[in-house]
């Protein structure tokens, strides 16, 4: 409790407020960490999922560290994978602020971030100084904002081969509600155009993941699955950040993730398990030890946080691995 009592307000209070500068400083201070260490993995915890070796099943979600700033920070808080980005080929301010707001009594957080990001090449460059990882690296692949819909797959091809030895598995991510247009990326159309021009640009066979919106319908959700199953995609990302608001008073717009989100993630897990039969990373509204064991439940081959790391702090990554140990 100690993070939840003094550190989490202490850090609440910094910037005046203003939870993006926040979220700088903690970057700026998990980069400076020396050594590399190694994720926690007592007895039970490893997992193999889409072939990949994993110390444990608790991940760190895509947008907490989106250039790979404070790589050497997140195994050494028992991150048993780490995923980086959303990144895109061309880099890209996002959108103005303010776009990051918290709601402490929800445990909810909203953003409008808009892929801000230095671009695929200045990853690349970073993960290159930086060397290999003691735990598997995930890269989130997103659209840049300055490309058209009809220029989507080139953008994200881009992204995939400038990174594609980097990474231990890539995330497709057509479902951010913040780049406009991007969600429609999720229509039978297009996203079969864009897997099938990443699996022409895959010639090791990493696994390639699409992330999902939580706010497709079942009809729209089956429709997704026939084509990740049709262009042999190796597993979902299940959820995105939502457009609706579950209780969250605020007119503000973006993504919705947290604690209000975990009904409806576990919903989209239940559905895409038990019609695709793809692994899933569950993530969404976990916030407690309890919440891994829903989503476990729910058929999660693994987990990511994001959330509640903020408004739980490091002691819940302990107590999430400990979750899944012994779990298949």
């Amino acid at each position: 409790m100690t993070y939840e009592r003094l550190v989490r307000p202490v850090l609440f209070r910094l910037g005046g407020g203003d939870a993006e500068a926040v979220h700088e400083r903690t970057l700026r201070w998990l980069s400076r960490i020396p050594g590399r260490g190694s994720a926690y993995s007592p007895p039970g915890a490893r997992r193999t999922v889409f072939g990949i070796d994993f110390p444990n099943a608790v991940g760190l979600a895509a947008g907490m560290d989106k250039d790979g700033r404070a790589l050497r920070a997140w195994p050494r808080l028992g991150f048993g994978f780490v995923e980086v980005g959303t990144v895109t080929w061309h880099p890209q301010p996002g959108n103005d602020r303010p776009r990051l707001f918290r709601f402490p009594q929800h445990e909810a957080i909203v953003n409008r971030m808009g892929f801000n990001n230095a671009g695929a090449r200045a990853l690349s460059a970073r993960l290159a100084r930086l060397g290999p990882l003691p735990v598997p690296l995930g890269i989130s692949l997103g659209k840049s904002k300055v490309t058209p819909l009809t220029g989507a797959v080139e953008d994200y091809v881009s992204s995939f081969r400038q990174l594609y030895d980097q990474g231990a598995y890539f995330a497709v991510n057509v479902s951010s509600p913040n780049t406009p247009g991007l969600r429609e990326l999720q229509d039978k159309a297009h996203l079969s155009a864009l897997l099938g021009a990443l699996h022409a640009a895959n010639p090791a066979g990493k696994p390639v993941l699409v992330k999902v919106a939580p706010d497709l319908t079942d009809t729209a959700l089956g429709e997704l699955l026939d084509v990740c199953l049709a262009r042999g995609v190796a597993g979902l990302i299940a959820t995105n950040t939502t457009i609706e608001r579950h209780g969250v008073p605020t007119a503000e717009a973006g993504g919705l993730s947290g604690r209000p989100l975990a009904p409806r993630a576990l919903q989209v897990v239940r559905f895409v398990t038990k019609e695709s039969g793809l692994p899933v990373i569950g993530v969404g509204g976990i916030t407690t030890r309890d919440d891994v064991t829903r989503m476990l439940d729910a058929g999660a081959a693994l987990v990511q946080l994001y959330t509640g790391l903020i408004y739980h702090g490091p002691r819940l990554v302990r107590q999430a691995v400990q979750a899944t140990r012994g779990s298949t």
